[in-house]
C-alpha cells in the first residue's frame, strides 16, 4: 500500500528512527517509511503552516505530488 506521511520535526532523521522503530501507532502498519522529498523552513511557524495546507488542500498535495513524481501506479511503499 503506497502511504504519504505529512509532518514536520526539528530533527529528521531522529524522526524517521521513530516512525521506523513499530513505536508510532499511525505509521507502525506502513513501515518501512523512506525520505523522497522535505523541505526545510527558517521558522516553525512556516513549517506548520506548509504542513496544514499539505494536509488540507488537496490542490497542494497534488501539485507536490506532481513535482516529486509520484504516481499511483508506484508499488507498496511508504514515503515520508
Amino acid at each position: 500500500m503506497e502511504e504519504i506521511y505529512i509532518g514536520s520535526t526539528n530533527d529528521l532523521e531522529r524522526r524517521l528512527r521513530e516512525h521506523n522503530s513499530g513505536k508510532e501507532i499511525f505509521t507502525k502498519r506502513y513501515m518501512p517509511w523512506s525520505i523522497l522529498y522535505y523541505e526545510a523552513y527558517s521558522t516553525e511557524k512556516m513549517a506548520r503552516t506548509r504542513e496544514k495546507r499539505l494536509k488540507y488542500d488537496g490542490k497542494a498535495i497534488r501539485e507536490l505530488k506532481k513535482k516529486i513524481g509520484i504516481s499511483r501506479d508506484l508499488p507498496n511503499t511508504s514515503f515520508i
